[in-house]
């Protein structure tokens, strides 16, 4: 019997749709760093949206996603 090309932990339509919004939020958020002038400061900026999103990645907690997504 061949193998499943799906991953061992498939996401949920629900999960796939918040982690649209997600990486939607983080391209705005670069999106919008771009247009800072100074070049030390976009630099720290896109270090610190890099950070909080991969000291993120993990969850799961919809709650928790959820109230991410307004305020971005």
């Amino acid at each position: 019997m061949a193998a499943s090309r799906l991953p061992p932990t498939t996401l949920t339509l629900k999960q796939f749709m918040r982690r649209q919004q997600v990486l939607l939020l983080y391209r705005r958020i670069l999106q919008a760093i771009r247009q800072v002038p100074n070049d030390s400061d976009r630099r720290y900026l896109k270090d610190w949206a890099r950070e909080e999103f991969r000291r993120n990645k993990s969850a799961t907690e919809e709650v928790r996603t959820r109230s991410w997504i307004p305020s971005g």
